[in-house]
């Protein structure tokens, strides 16, 4: 396996992925649950970490979004290497430290580890929401670049709480964005991926885009598709995301997960980094770097 990418840069993209998903959910979590029209009506473009929203929330502060792909980071430092029984031993950790969020499947399948052990919960068509593919960064980082070890992380740390196809299809497939993103492929590149995934799965489809930013895993894709190729650079990208609203903070994360990997720390604004919490972005640091670090790329260099 040789790929020639220069591991400062790998490195830097790592960071800025994890740190555009941290700062994508702070910032979509003021307009969450909002439309556009009440968007528009109450910010005109909103586009400042300012806090609040219907949590509540402290400037830079995050949601569940970030605190449970922390929990996947911490688990492979701790464990020193990929252990679903860690991962879940985590959650189990920080649902019983009542975070300020956590949605209701992803509260049940902890639960169910908790009283039952369970590792895997049972496949429930119902099970759609975004709650997997949300934290999928880690597992990305960490498998990089080998495919099958994408898949293998994606499905263990989704199934924890979602068993679901297109959860499923959604946590491997940004896995495998973030892997070619990684590599320094353009993004005509990433839009023939697309492309070729909404041919497997039709109900991806984002063209014409139609609007909704739900919880729905399927909603949420088509607008984190559908602003990742519309704008030019970080903000634009993670600023059209979540002025949709709607699962704004979840779009936000994962778009700013993708878009930070792509366009690196230098594209994503100074002004956005001074309001998130300074130990908030120093244990992202050093777990996105572990992360990489620890991958199979960086293991054979």
């Amino acid at each position: 396996m040789i790929l020639k990418i220069d591991p400062t840069e790998l490195k830097e993209r790592a960071c800025a992925a994890f740190i555009g998903m941290a700062i994508g959910d702070a910032l979509g979590a003021t307009v969450e649950f909002m439309t556009t029209t009440e968007i528009a009506n109450k910010y005109g473009v909103f586009k400042e970490i300012t806090g609040g929203g219907w949590l509540r929330l402290k400037p830079g502060h995050v949601t569940d979004d970030t605190e449970m792909a922390l929990c996947i980071a911490r688990a492979v430092l701790k464990n020193q290497g990929w252990s679903r029984e860690s991962i879940a031993s985590e959650f189990a950790k920080w649902l019983k430290s009542k975070p300020v969020d956590c949605g209701d499947t992803c509260r049940k399948g902890i639960r169910s580890y908790m009283l039952h052990g369970t590792l895997e919960v049972p496949y429930n068509n119902w099970d759609g929401g975004n709650g997997a593919a949300m934290r999928m960064l880690p597992a990305a980082l960490f498998s990089f670049p080998d495919s099958e070890l994408l898949k293998k992380y994606a499905l263990e740390q989704a199934r924890l709480t979602h068993n679901q196809v297109l959860s499923d299809a959604s946590c491997i497939f940004i896995g495998r964005l973030i892997h070619l993103i990684l590599q320094g492929v353009s993004k005509q590149r990433l839009r023939s991926e697309v492309d070729a995934f909404v041919k497997r799965f039709p109900g991806f489809n984002f063209n014409p885009y139609r609007g909704l930013a739900t919880g729905y895993i399927v909603d949420t894709m088509q607008t984190v598709f559908h602003w990742f190729f519309k704008g030019k650079g970080f903000e634009e990208c993670l600023v059209g995301t979540v002025n949709q609203g709607g699962d704004a903070d979840t779009t936000g994360a994962i778009c700013g997960m993708l878009a930070g990997a792509y366009y690196g720390m230098d594209a994503i604004p100074k002004r956005w980094i001074k309001k998130m919490s300074q130990s908030l972005i120093h244990e992202i640091e050093l777990y996105a770097e572990h992360l990489i670090m620890a991958s199979p790329f960086l293991r054979e260099v």
